[in-house]
């Protein structure tokens, strides 16, 4: 197994993986551009390569994942190093990634190049845990939603409809302030976070910009 401890020849080629939830996702590459981001500047960092990409539209807790199969399988030909941006893109499942982990290819996240193997199962525990989490409190609130006689499909559509509205209108408050970063040359996700920090404007939160909320405000400009 190979030592995290250790640098080696190998580490200056790089198999990227990235995984989606949505097919809406992969098809606007929303999601992707921050993955890709944070895996380009971990190697560009190390004046390493990319030498394959592979895309996966999956959700987190299935472990059919015929693209990451593919991945492993090109960092095998090719004696690379399998890199995520971040340790719940390979999955939300305690089993599926302590068996990757035993396998012959290695594999290491941007967010958390240095981590040690407890460290990893560690954090797929709770990436684990807390789709289990989400999963019993939506199953509740339902639950008590139609104990009160509330009819789940009409007032659920009705409640995302309003929320999207809003954060559609909030945006807009905001195009031009985005539009200025990217005509003053902001190119990417943290180059209009950057500019938009710098320029004091504060996101929808009130708080510092960042590359996910940069995203979700693209998004919703495309919308608008």
């Amino acid at each position: 197994m190979f030592d995290r401890a250790k640098m080696t020849p190998r580490d200056d080629r790089y198999v990227s993986y990235f995984r989606v939830s949505t097919d809406k996702q992969g098809r606007s590459g929303l999601g992707l551009e921050a993955q890709r981001e944070a895996v380009s500047q971990f190697v560009s960092g190390r004046g390493a390569a990319v030498i394959a990409e592979f895309v996966e539209i999956e959700s987190g807790s299935k472990n059919d994942r015929p693209q990451l199969a593919l991945a492993l399988e090109t960092c095998r030909r090719h004696k690379a190093v399998l890199i995520i941006a971040k340790l719940d893109r390979l999955g939300r499942n305690v089993a599926f990634v302590s068996a990757l982990m035993e396998s012959d290819v290695e594999f290491i996240a941007a967010d958390n190049p240095h981590a040690s193997k407890l460290m990893l199962h560690m954090l797929a525990a709770f990436a684990e845990h807390e789709r289990e989490m989400i999963s019993q409190r939506t199953k509740a609130a339902l639950a008590a939603a139609k104990a009160r006689g509330v009819r789940l499909g009409i007032n659920g559509a009705r409640l995302a409809a309003a929320n999207h509205a809003e954060a559609v209108a909030w945006t807009k408050t905001v195009a031009e302030h985005v539009n200025a970063a990217r005509a003053s040359g902001a190119k990417t996700l943290t180059a209009i976070a950057a500019y938009l920090n710098a320029h004091g404007v504060p996101s929808r939160e009130g708080k510092r910009w960042h590359p996910s909320n940069v995203a979700r405000t693209a998004r919703r400009l495309g919308e608008a």
